[in-house]
């Protein structure tokens, strides 16, 4: 019998200005259909946990990314991730421990591959000065006391310089995402 794990997937680009739209509840039902079970959505910008026979998170990914495909009509970048490795990322937060009464500044933008260390180094170069960030393998940690909506130093900007698909979520989300894991397990 294969051991069931707990993973969060989090879609990038959906439910925006209009685009790429998707009902949670109809999500939900796609990952039910494709073998997932304890399915849960939290808000509608795409962040679902679920349970998993299969260990492997990029088979995972490959399915959810299908089946979207195939039940809504357009590609959606995924990421998946186990809840031990959310639960890791969480808690390394670089910014946190010194930032705790700004939580609404703390962002984590999770990348979907190593990035070239090259790259890593050129964006290590920029002045930190009215936003922050360390880059690590998996996730680049981000404190903006100024807000997300006035960062320059964003995800399409991360995107664009380390070359690597991300995606970005809150303090908030992230955290709501552990605890929903933490039931789910």
């Amino acid at each position: 019998m294969k051991e069931i794990i707990t993973c969060i997937a989090l879609l990038r680009g959906i439910n925006v200005s209009g685009h790429k739209l998707i009902k949670m509840t109809e999500l939900k039902e796609m990952f039910e259909k494709a073998g997932f079970s304890n399915v849960s959505t939290y808000i509608q910008s795409g962040n679902i946990v679920f349970s998993a026979k299969e260990k492997d998170t990029v088979s995972i990914q490959e399915i959810i990314q299908t089946n979207i495909l195939k039940t809504f009509g357009f590609d959606v970048n995924v990421q998946v991730l186990t809840a031990e490795k959310l639960n890791r990322i969480m808690e390394n937060h670089s910014f946190l421990d010194e930032h705790k009464d700004q939580l609404k500044a703390i962002y984590y933008t999770l990348l979907a591959e190593k990035p070239n260390g090259e790259l890593v180094n050129e964006l290590e170069k920029l002045e930190q000065i009215d936003e922050f960030f360390n880059i690590t393998d998996e996730v680049i940690y981000c404190f903006y006391p100024n807000g997300y909506g006035k960062a320059k130093w964003h995800n399409v900007f991360f995107e664009k310089k380390l070359k690597v698909n991300c995606t970005t979520r809150n303090y908030n989300t992230m955290n709501k995402l552990t605890e929903l894991s933490k039931a789910v397990d």
